[in-house]
């Protein structure tokens, strides 16, 4: 196994209280475990595959380690499976704060809108095309730390499996349709994808054609998220400065802003068809 270089990415948030407290209890084990068994931090890096600096942060508390760190590791300190049940722990606090609240709010809604203007949705995204958009960036970011945003972003698909299933709405830009992001092959891929999702029972999915009238979304992304009791939390990037809004009055604007949108853009069945051509067109 090649030993680890970038020591980069996937590092604790020190904001997150409860990250903190897990992960430096899940590295004050491993020390204590390594220090036990009569290793050294650098021999242990060998043995594990990774650099000893990394070693050194993850027992620190100032690293989350991956689940195949905690197994090898295991592994090395013949800790009969006690270190790999760790990840338990440590796959709850692995994405940042506001990714984990943001996945809270979509875990409990029973309905969840969003438009989109310059991308396709996250929710919608392949991992190939959230790859190569994250990949795109600039500055851009380590290898570890595109792989941690991918596996942040794919964690959220996790609300199709929800029972019951929440009613999900999406409009999305023509454009970024057209846009073949990774490459010929992974833009098929997410048109097909799109398809897929598209279909399902609780999903609307529709587009917004360039050549449609001025509408609200064109100053940014909207969102609206409803619960169970009646609440609901909306976001617009062209109202409130963007921030996260849960009054009332606040809301019917996001909402008829939203709803206004929806209203505009092609109906689920033609924007299906829409996609359809999309793909007929390579």
């Amino acid at each position: 196994m090649a030993v680890e270089t970038d020591e980069s990415g996937w590092e604790v948030d020190p904001d997150d209280e409860w990250g903190v407290a897990v992960i430096t209890t899940v590295g004050r084990q491993l020390k204590l475990r390594r220090e036990a068994a009569g290793m050294r931090a650098g021999d242990f890096g060998v043995a594990v595959g990774y650099g000893e600096d990394l070693v050194y942060k993850v027992e620190g508390g100032k690293r989350i380690p991956r689940q195949e760190y905690l197994d090898r590791a295991d592994e090395v300190l013949g800790a009969g499976g006690l270190i790999s049940a760790a990840w338990e722990d440590v796959k709850k606090v692995r994405y940042p704060k506001k990714v984990r609240e943001l996945g809270k709010l979509e875990g409990k809604a029973v309905e969840i809108g969003l438009y989109e203007c310059n991308i396709i949705a996250g929710l919608l995204q392949t991992p190939e095309h959230a790859r190569a958009l994250i990949e795109a960036a600039q500055p851009p970011y380590s290898p570890d730390d595109v792989d941690r945003m991918v596996a942040v972003r794919l964690a959220r698909r996790s609300v199709y499996e929800r029972d019951p299933a929440p009613s999900m709405h999406f409009v999305l830009e023509e454009a970024p349709l057209r846009r073949q992001v990774g490459g010929t092959m992974v833009w098929r891929q997410q048109l097909e994808r799109l398809l897929e999702v598209g279909r399902l029972h609780n999903v609307t999915l529709q587009v917004m054609p360039t050549n449609a009238d001025a509408h609200p979304g064109l100053d940014g992304r909207i969102e609206l998220l409803k619960f169970p009791d009646g609440t609901a939390v909306g976001r617009s990037d062209g109202a409130f400065n963007g921030r996260p809004i849960t009054d009332p009055k606040h809301l019917r604007i996001v909402e008829l802003r939203y709803g206004t949108i929806r209203a505009q853009a092609l109906s689920p069945r033609e924007s299906l068809a829409f996609i359809e051509t999309l793909l007929g067109e390579t």
